[in-house]
């Protein structure tokens, strides 16, 4: 690769990088060009030479945002058994540091309300990035689980992200610490 195109990528980086900080501590709206650009140090004029538009940034950050934490979060549970894996895989997410980490935190948590309200392009690239997930929870394609393994993937990521979701807009730490640990007590009875 030749010195311009290293130093694009770099830039490109730099962008992204931003951008999926922004997103974790402030949703969408954090996400503003200037904003992003101002953090990655680099001139709001350099941001169309890598990106459409705001849009796509998002849709790309998110992804971005998830491919570091995903594999820390999920870790190799893959060889434990279904619900010893679910159960470590809880005790992981839902933690305190977790929870009060924001610049660190899982992008699907932190733009789970954004998604809902957002357009197709990036309720399909939410979705996409859901699908990775259970497919790291699971250590296979999700979608050749049968039935019941199905449901119970999808009620345990439905439980965490809730939980973590839900310890996070209250104001009582207590509630909050409680959310998590039924959170964390539930998903481990997802697969008994």
């Amino acid at each position: 690769m030749n010195l311009r195109a290293t130093k694009k990528q770099e830039s490109r980086q730099k962008i992204l990088d931003a951008a999926a900080q922004r997103i974790r501590t402030e949703g969408m709206q954090g996400a503003g060009i200037a904003t992003v650009m101002d953090d990655a140090g680099l001139t709001h004029g350099a941001f169309y030479s890598h990106f459409k538009n705001k849009d796509e940034l998002a849709r790309v950050a998110l992804a971005a945002a998830l491919d570091g934490n995903r594999q820390r979060w999920a870790g190799n549970s893959v060889t434990q058994p279904w619900p010893k894996r679910l159960a470590e895989l809880a005790k992981r997410y839902l933690t305190q540091a977790h929870r009060d980490n924001l610049s660190h935190s899982c992008a699907l948590a932190a733009l789970c309300s954004d998604a809902g309200r957002s357009d197709e392009a990036f309720k399909q690239a939410y979705e996409t990035e859901l699908i990775k997930s259970l497919n790291a929870i699971v250590g296979c394609d999700f979608e050749t689980l049968n039935e019941k393994q199905s449901e119970e993937a999808l009620a345990f990521v439905a439980l965490i992200i809730g939980s973590i979701t839900l310890s996070r807009a209250v104001s009582s730490k207590t509630l909050s610490d409680q959310l998590l640990n039924a959170g964390t007590i539930t998903a481990t009875r997802i697969a008994e």
